[in-house]
C-alpha cells in the first residue's frame, strides 16, 4: 500500500527547540521523515524548516484536517507560520511570453519530459509567434494583443485567464510587458520573472550588444518574484557564465539565453517544490 506523502514548511521566530518539536511531533504520529532542511537566520531572527514525510505504516498519521488540529498547539507555541502540502499535487502554471521563445521552449520540454514538477495550463502572449510550438505540446495558446483599448484592458484579460485556468503561478518567460502595481500586488508570491543580470547597467534594448561594447567578462541571469519595483523582486536563483573578447554579440546572446532558461527552470522547480521562503526583500531556498 502506498501512503500519501506530505511537505511541511515552517517559518518561526528563532529560538531553541523548534526542530525537536517538529520532528518529535512527526515521530509521535507515525510519520517517516524522508527529507528535511533547516536554516537559521540570526540577523533576521527567523528559523526556516522544510520536511518531507509519509505514514510509516502504523496508520497514526492524521489526514490534513486532523494534522492541522493536532499541530496547532506547537504552531502557537512558537508563533509559527506554516503550511502542509500534498507532495503529489503539482503546481498549476500559466506561462507568459512575448517574441523571444528560448525560455518557453526549454520549460515546455522539461515539463513534457517530466523533469519539471508543474502542470502547465497554457501559454499566453501578446504576440502570435509561439502558437505552433505551444499547440504541438497539446496546450492552449491565448493570444492577447494590446489593442486600441490599451494595455490595462489586455492585462485585465491576462489576470482573468490566470484565475479561470486555475493557475497558481504565472511564469514570465521573457514576457516583455510591465505588470501594473495592482497586478503585482494581486500576484504577490505567485509570479516569477527572468531577466539578464546586467541590470541596472544595461537597461533597455539589446543588452547583450551593450555588454559587448563594454567588454564584459561575466554575463548572467536572475529569476525573481515579481513586485512593482521593476526587476527588483526577491531573488530566487541566478546563473552566470564567463565570456571574453572573442565572442560577438550574437554569441553573447546565445549564452545569455541558455543562462536565462536554466535560472528560470530552477526557480520554478524550487517554487513548485515549496522550497522558497520570502523574508522581506530576500529569499531562503532550502534545497
Amino acid at each position: 500500500m502506498t501512503h500519501p506523502s506530505y511537505i511541511l514548511t515552517t517559518s518561526t521566530p528563532d529560538t531553541t527547540g523548534i526542530v525537536a518539536a517538529i520532528t518529535g511531533f512527526l515521530a509521535d504520529h507515525g510519520a517517516l521523515i524522508t527529507e528535511t532542511q533547516h536554516f537559521r537566520d540570526p540577523p533576521g531572527n527567523r528559523s526556516y524548516l522544510r520536511a518531507g514525510f509519509h505514514d510509516a505504516g502504523a496508520g497514526r498519521l492524521p489526514e490534513p484536517a486532523g494534522f492541522a488540529a493536532a499541530f496547532a498547539p506547537i504552531a502557537a507555541r512558537f508563533g509559527m507560520d506554516w503550511q502542509l502540502y500534498e507532495a503529489a499535487r503539482r503546481c498549476r502554471a500559466l506561462i507568459a511570453v512575448s517574441k523571444q521563445g528560448h525560455c518557453l521552449n526549454s520549460m515546455l520540454h522539461r515539463w513534457h519530459s517530466g523533469t519539471l514538477p508543474i502542470d502547465v495550463v497554457g501559454v499566453v502572449s501578446n504576440h502570435d509567434e509561439h502558437r505552433r510550438l505551444t499547440e504541438w505540446y497539446g496546450l492552449p495558446y491565448h493570444w492577447l494583443p494590446i489593442s486600441a483599448a490599451g494595455k490595462p484592458a489586455q492585462e485585465a484579460q491576462l489576470l482573468a485567464l490566470f484565475e479561470a485556468s486555475g493557475a497558481e503561478l504565472l511564469v514570465l518567460a521573457r514576457y516583455m510587458q510591465v505588470l501594473s502595481a495592482a497586478a503585482c500586488a494581486r500576484l504577490t508570491g505567485r509570479a516569477i520573472n527572468i531577466h539578464h543580470s546586467f541590470l541596472p547597467g544595461f537597461k533597455g534594448a539589446r543588452p547583450y550588444h551593450q555588454a559587448y561594447e563594454r567588454g564584459v567578462k561575466l554575463i548572467g541571469a536572475t529569476a525573481h518574484y515579481v513586485t512593482e519595483d521593476l526587476d527588483d523582486g526577491p531573488i530566487i536563483e541566478q546563473e552566470v557564465g564567463r565570456v571574453d573578447h572573442n565572442m560577438d554579440p550574437a554569441e553573447l546572446t546565445s549564452i545569455g539565453h541558455d543562462l536565462e532558461s536554466v535560472a528560470l527552470n530552477r526557480a520554478v522547480r524550487w517554487h513548485a517544490e515549496h522550497r522558497v521562503f520570502v523574508h522581506g526583500r530576500r529569499t531562503v531556498v532550502l534545497r
